[in-house]
């Protein structure tokens, strides 16, 4: 496997990214961890989602996953900045 210039770094930060999401999945209701395991790809090896695919999916809106996705990561954020103390 060969990177070019910072993607092995960006590559590797993406998949701690992942984990630390992936690890607090149970801090959010089941909508909300649906769409998120949907758009970071939690549940398909890695293969994101885009809000309209996942809309489709659950038979609502893309504004409305737009909104679940914005709410759960905030809850996310909130989760990780406690941890950090």
């Amino acid at each position: 496997m060969s990177y070019k210039g910072g993607s092995l770094i960006k590559e590797v930060d993406l998949k701690i990214e992942k984990s630390k999401i992936y690890r607090n999945l149970d801090i959010l209701d089941d909508r909300e961890k649906e769409v998120v395991v949907g758009r970071f790809g939690l549940d398909t090896g890695g293969e994101e989602r885009t809000q309209r695919e996942i809309a489709k999916e659950l038979g609502i809106s893309r504004s409305y996953v737009s909104r679940i996705e914005k709410r759960a990561l905030k809850k996310l954020y909130h989760e990780f900045c406690k941890a950090k103390r």
